[in-house]
């Protein structure tokens, strides 16, 4: 009797994108998920440019992933499958949902799992497509920002933070040799729209005499905070002339561009040096403020208006660190979490949560964290880790700050020599200054 065979049953498929800015290890997220799915049995479909594409209904716009272009790009920076900021959670310009035509596409493509790679917003749009798609197509979730801005469980780094503080801190190191060469004083903006983790890094490592974040100014976790330009100048002239009063003449003042948030309607007067804008998310642009120059000019102004010569010169770091090649802590980390992704997707020695989740490694282990649980549904974001001013590492890293602090004011020989430094009369300084000491 002839044996009658059955066709073949067609390979259920997985895709993966990139949403929100480039981070270090975003390749090896990529390549750790196709290789993982690839000996799982699946097909592995890349999707170009995040949701852009797929807002549209046009899932056309793919690559196809193999074991051979995972292991070409494991270990480099970058994405080989692009990223966008487009955001699919909103209406088209027809007033028609773009969620539908991000499931028709999806749909379209044939897929039964799709990774998402990026930050809050992305994974605000990751959960909504779970949610638009009821369980059809499984959606997980793997969160990156250079920011480290992402409450991950047991105060995980996010990854690509590793890699950026460690390139970032090279560049600041340098700066402060060369300040000490030309003597001169360098302002340098660090990327970090919210929070200072990285600005701290890279000021700490790279032995910056400064570094100002947006946590140190009072308010700012209700959302109430604001600075002024001259508030901020000022900060970063006690530092010079603490510097001054121990005998140096330049240095390395770090800022986090989240200050710049605080100084939003300020800045935005400032047309045409600042240009008002916001990104889908609505995000204002800081990357249209060019707030080391901004700083620099006043900072020039201020010094001039009392006949003191100082040089300052404004450097911005940020988008040189976003696709470093990932050091090995980013590059084993984005291991974990692509391999634990694929496995939460097809439930092996897992928990399963039909609303989709985002990856975490907790104490070793691969964890899956429900959308639910760190999302917060209103404002479509998870809350926001900050840098903690009550913890050992910011005390630490404060300490090795050349910073005028409150103490200083209560030192009067300092304060006659930072004084003096300043071309002052010890009366004037402490009237200047004192609502700046400290902070």
């Amino acid at each position: 009797m002839t044996e009658i065979s059955q066709p073949a049953q067609p390979r259920k498929r997985l895709g993966i994108l990139v949403g929100g800015g480039p981070a270090p290890g975003i390749n090896g997220v990529i390549a750790g998920a196709t290789i993982e799915a690839l000996r799982n049995g699946l097909e592995v479909v890349g999707i170009l440019e995040g949701f852009k594409h797929l807002s549209k209904g046009d899932g056309t716009k793919t690559i196809e992933m193999t074991e051979e272009l995972a292991q070409q790009v494991r270990l480099r920076g970058g994405s080989v499958l692009r990223t966008a900021r487009d955001n699919p959670t909103k209406v088209d310009a027809a007033g028609k949902d773009k969620m539908d035509k991000v499931a028709s596409a999806l749909r379209q493509m044939g897929l039964d799992y799709l990774v998402t790679i990026g930050g809050d917003d992305t994974a605000f749009s990751a959960y909504r497509t779970s949610e638009v798609l009821a369980g059809e197509i499984r959606v997980v979730h793997v969160p990156k920002t250079i920011d480290n801005d992402l409450p991950l469980p047991g105060n995980a780094p996010t990854f690509g933070y590793n890699t950026a503080r460690y390139f970032g801190s090279l560049l600041v190191k340098n700066l402060v040799e060369d300040a000490k060469t030309a003597g001169r004083w360098y302002v340098v903006v660090a990327m970090g729209r919210t929070a200072g983790h990285l600005a701290q890094g890279m000021g700490v490592v790279g032995g910056a005499d400064l570094t100002i974040i947006p946590e140190e100014f009072p308010g700012v976790r209700e959302g109430k905070a604001s600075c002024s330009i001259d508030a901020l100048c000022k900060i970063i002239e006690g530092a010079v002339f603490k510097a001054r009063a121990k005998g140096r003449t330049s240095g390395v003042a770090v800022v986090a561009e989240g200050v710049g948030v605080l100084m939003e309607e300020e800045l935005s007067k400032m047309a045409p040096i600042v240009e008002v804008d916001y990104d889908e998310h609505g995000h204002f642009r800081l990357g249209e403020v060019p707030l080391g120059l901004i700083l620099k000019r006043r900072l020039k102004e201020r010094f001039a208006a009392r006949a003191d010569k100082l040089t300052f010169t404004d450097v911005t770091i940020g988008y040189e660190l976003r696709c470093a090649e990932p050091v090995p802590f980013d590059v084993d980390y984005v291991q974990q979490l692509s391999w634990g992704a694929v496995r939460y997707l097809l439930a092996l020695g897992g928990a399963t949560y039909g609303g989709g989740a985002m990856m975490s490694v907790q104490s070793g282990e691969a964890v899956p964290i429900p959308f639910t649980d760190i999302l917060n549904m209103e404002t479509h974001r998870t809350s926001v880790r900050r840098v903690n001013l009550n913890q050992d590492t910011y005390r630490a890293a404060r300490s090795v700050m050349t910073r005028l602090e409150a103490e200083d004011m209560q030192d009067d020989a300092l304060v006659a020599s930072m004084a003096a430094a300043a071309l002052m009369t010890v009366e004037v300084f402490r009237e200047e200054y004192a609502s700046v000491a400290g902070l």
